[in-house]
C-alpha cells in the first residue's frame, strides 16, 4: 500500500492566502498602534463611518464575523470611548451601535491609512484593483 504524495506548502493556495493576510494585517499594526487601535477595531471603525448607527447583526455581516466574536470586541471598544451600544427604542430584541466622540475623532485618518496601506503593497491602480475582484469573487464562490 503506497502512501499518497501531500501537495508541497508550496502548492498551497490556502497558505499564499493565509501568508497573505497576515503579511497585510501586520503592515496596518504599526500606524494604527500609534491611533492605539486594532486592525478588528479599525474594521468595525470603517463600518460605523461608512454606514453611521448600525445594529451589532449589520456589522457582524458586514464583517463577516460571528456574534460571540464581535460582541467582545464591541464591549472593549466601548470601554475605550470610541463607539456607543445601547437598545434599539424601535425593537429592543437589536442593540444599535453609534459613533463615540473617540471614534469619530479618528476619523481624519482614514484616507491616509487607506492612502498608506495601498502604497505598501506595490500595486499600481489596475493591479490593485484587479487583486480585489479576484478575492472578493472568491469570497464569494467559497461562500456560496
Amino acid at each position: 500500500m503506497s502512501v499518497p504524495v501531500t501537495p508541497p506548502l508550496a502548492d498551497q493556495l490556502c497558505f499564499d492566502l493565509y501568508a497573505a493576510s497576515r503579511a497585510v494585517t501586520a503592515a496596518y499594526r504599526p500606524v494604527l498602534g500609534e491611533l492605539g487601535i486594532t486592525y478588528p477595531q479599525y474594521l468595525v471603525l470603517i463600518v460605523l463611518w461608512e454606514r453611521g448607527t448600525c445594529t451589532v447583526r449589520q456589522i457582524a455581516d458586514e464583517l463577516r464575523l460571528d456574534h460571540g466574536t464581535l460582541t467582545p470586541l464591541l464591549r472593549r471598544m466601548e470601554g475605550e470611548g470610541l463607539l456607543t451600544r445601547r437598545r434599539s427604542v424601535d425593537d429592543e430584541r437589536f442593540v444599535e451601535v453609534t459613533l463615540a466622540g473617540r471614534g469619530e475623532a479618528l476619523r481624519v485618518h482614514a484616507t491616509r491609512i487607506h492612502c498608506d496601506m495601498k502604497d505598501a503593497l506595490g500595486l499600481d491602480e489596475d493591479e490593485f484593483v484587479a487583486l480585489q475582484q479576484t478575492l472578493r469573487l472568491l469570497t464569494s464562490r467559497v461562500r456560496d
